[in-house]
């Protein structure tokens, strides 16, 4: 259970950021060590900057999937400190209304069912009879984030998560590609675009709490066109903080707008956790 939720989840992570942060660090944050010219937004700014941060913010954006139903296969591979893990995760969504999940291990195998809805959470442990019933709110206990059913949603079908319009800073890099930099309420967010059809290549998040000295770095890739939206098909995710996680989504086969179902077990006999 912990190990879905944890893939499913370390898409982002939670963060707070002060508006006294100084250009020159937001600067520092967008530059590496090249010199690919930086475009500072600020409020002092002589040109239209409302137009450029709005042609921006639309640029993130131009990607994001409509669709009514999705199915998915996907291939998940887990390495962290003390443990590694395999599975196969088998989606199935009703957009806005149920995300059914699906996992199971060697030998094909199903481990665990999950059903979400936009105020519950229902994990069947199929092996061992047991049945968890929680509101959503579970969700965000568990992974100490805010999370939420339409998030969970985005994070499965690939559209970008916690985007805000409070561009900070934007650029071309030497490779060619948009470097954007916003910050919201939760999070410090530095998202690389694709400089031609805006795809969604490298999103990293920092948690700026002075406590804590967490970072995930999400890269997309093997991006396919053939349902007529671009979808990244592979998705490597890294997350550190006192230790490292690294975890590699292979969506196998996916499909949008064809009819699903949401078969659940008889948890009559199950023993409720």
């Amino acid at each position: 259970m912990r190990l879905l939720l944890t893939i499913l989840s370390l898409y982002f992570f939670a963060v707070a950021c002060r508006p006294a942060k100084k250009i020159q660090k937001i600067q520092d944050a967008v530059s590496k060590v090249d010199t690919a010219e930086v475009v500072v937004v600020t409020k002092n700014d002589k040109v239209d900057s409302s137009k450029l941060i709005h042609d921006v913010y639309n640029k993130v954006l131009k990607n994001k999937i409509d669709f009514n139903n999705f199915s998915a296969k996907v291939k998940v591979d887990y390495v962290g400190k003390e443990s590694d893990d395999q599975a196969t995760a088998f989606i199935r969504i009703k957009k806005d209304s149920i995300i059914w999940i699906s996992l199971r291990g060697a030998l094909g195998i199903e481990g665990l069912r999950m059903q979400v809805t936009k105020d519950s959470v229902v994990v069947m442990y199929m092996l061992k009879k047991q049945v968890a019933r929680r509101s959503i709110n579970y969700l965000q206990e568990i992974t100490k984030l805010p999370f939420d059913f339409y998030t969970l949603q985005d994070v499965i079908v690939g559209n970008p998560i916690y985007v805000d319009s409070n561009i900070v800073s934007y650029r071309t890099n030497l490779n060619d590609e948009l470097e954007v930099l916003m910050i919201g309420k939760l999070f410090k967010h530095l998202v690389t675009l694709e400089n031609t059809d805006f795809k969604i290549l490298h999103s990293k998040l920092d948690d700026v709490h002075p406590l804590r000295n967490r970072t995930c770095d999400i890269t997309f890739s093997d991006y396919d066109g053939s349902t007529g939206v671009p979808f990244a098909t592979k998705r490597r995710i890294s997350v550190a903080e006192k230790s490292k996680l690294d975890i590699n989504l292979d969506y196998k086969s996916y499909v949008f707008n064809q009819p699903v179902s949401f078969p659940l077990p008889d948890t009559k006999n199950f023993k409720k956790l």
